[in-house]
């Protein structure tokens, strides 16, 4: 069999077997997102499978670099993708999609052992905390608005209410009008 005829093989068996479960995400015909652990869950995690143009017979592209998982730190990353390399090197040469996020899955808790959960904005406060005190008060630049015309304010106040915010229905189509006319679709 071909690369491209076992990439088809395995990618029908992983939308029949994944079908329904919320935790798996196909991204496109040939990269996967599975969330390790449930939506609450401190120690869950999401792990993306990209394969290459000769999977399986070359080891796919395995990340950890979403969003979801900005609470890991790196060392547990690396640990885990380290782990699951090894997996690969010994399922190369067969699909073994299935067979990775399943391996994640049962390995869930020995993989986040050492887990901590990071909050970026900790540091950063800290950061800033430590050094205002240095920043001279005369030295802070303020931040240039954009500066609206007289013309320009009255037409904004023209359309909105006191709190800054459009009428309700500004948006609206006209029914009636439209089943008259037909819409731009019709044409």
């Amino acid at each position: 069999m071909s690369a491209n005829e076992d990439q088809e093989m395995e990618l029908e068996a992983l939308r029949s077997i994944y079908e329904g479960d919320e935790s798996f995400r196909e991204l496109s015909p040939v990269s996967f997102q599975y969330r390790i652990g449930e939506n609450g869950d401190p120690k869950a995690f999401l792990i993306e499978i990209s394969w290459t143009e000769t999977y399986p017979q070359t080891p796919p592209i395995i990340s950890m670099n979403a969003f979801f998982n900005n609470t890991i730190s790196s060392a547990v990353k690396q640990s885990i993708l380290a782990k699951l390399q090894e997996a690969v090197e010994v399922n190369l040469g067969t699909a073994m999609t299935y067979t990775l996020f399943e391996y994640a899955k049962d390995n869930k808790e020995q993989f986040m052992e050492n887990h901590h959960p990071v909050n970026s904005t900790t540091p950063i406060s800290n950061i800033i905390s430590v050094e205002t005190p240095n920043i001279a008060p005369s030295s802070k630049k303020k931040d240039k608005r954009e500066q609206l015309s007289k013309a320009q304010k009255r037409k904004l106040a023209d359309k909105t209410d006191h709190k800054g915010e459009l009428p309700r229905g500004w948006n609206w189509v006209d029914v009636v009008k439209l089943s008259k006319t037909g819409s731009k679709d019709d044409e």
